[in-house]
């Protein structure tokens, strides 16, 4: 019975349906964000929206029944349990936040879709190796938040203040938003030579950290499809191995050797 229900829910075409009640449902919750369509069609949302959980409910309680302890096993099987459990939570006044949450909902695209899957799986792989860039990049902020404060605190309080407020500013710095306009041709006026501190500071980190960044998780996702290209191979193999062995044993079932 467990493996009759297992193999029914990783069947693609309901491993679709679920992926279609997922999309439904993030435009259901979308929907009850207007006071308009609430006024007018707020039951049909709030029970549509009703289903919609029953079904993700229904599915995680078969997964459960289906594999046992083994439901636990898979890391995205525990991510659809968690996704699901916080939906469940009556979004009381005092937990008005719980409502805004449901839509972690569509997050189940992950867990259904096996290229996303993928994606997400590079990503994380990718982890360990940028800990080290984003602790390099971590050190380049520090040693920049330090100078800039030394240099333009005393007549840029609000940017160079303290070592916080240089931190953010060179944040946006970094991110090349209005930092030209907006933060460094003031500081110019006043301090000419200030192009010398920024334009460094943007070479590292925007295109330098951050690139290394990028070519990291590029990397991670490149071995995590010829790990499956791999994986596929070797099932491929197998799998022609098998039908060969059972075409040899066929033929000496037909031509017994004398």
């Amino acid at each position: 019975m467990r493996e009759r229900i297992g193999s029914f829910i990783d069947k693609p075409i309901v491993q679709n349906f679920i992926l279609g009640v997922i999309l439904f449902n993030a435009v259901i919750l979308g929907m009850e964000t207007s006071d308009t369509l609430m006024d007018r069609f707020g039951p049909v949302l709030v029970a549509l929206d009703t289903i919609c959980l029953s079904i993700f409910v229904v599915e995680i309680a078969l997964k459960l029944f289906a594999f046992g302890p083994r439901f636990f096993r898979d890391g995205w099987n525990i991510f659809d349990f968690v996704i699901v459990g916080i939906a469940l939570i009556p979004a009381t006044e005092g937990l008005a936040v719980l409502r805004a949450l449901r839509i972690l909902r569509l997050l189940r695209v992950l867990s259904v879709t096996p290229s996303l899957r993928r994606v997400v799986e590079g990503l994380m792989a990718a982890l360990p190796g940028m800990g080290s860039v984003f602790l390099l990049m971590g050190m380049i902020f520090y040693i920049g938040s330090v100078m800039a404060t030394t240099l333009f605190g005393t007549s840029f309080p609000d940017w160079f203040g303290t070592i916080f407020l240089s931190g953010y500013s060179l944040f946006q710095i970094m991110t090349l938003e209005s930092w030209s306009m907006g933060i460094v041709r003031p500081v110019m006026e006043v301090y000419p030579l200030a192009w010398m501190f920024f334009v460094p500071f943007i070479l590292i980190t925007t295109f330098a950290v951050v690139n290394l960044v990028v070519g990291l998780i590029v990397n991670s996702m490149q071995e995590a499809h010829g790990a499956e290209d791999a994986e596929r191979t070797d099932i491929y193999r197998e799998e022609v191995l098998k039908r060969l062995d059972e075409i040899d044993a066929r033929l000496k079932e037909i031509n017994p050797p004398k």
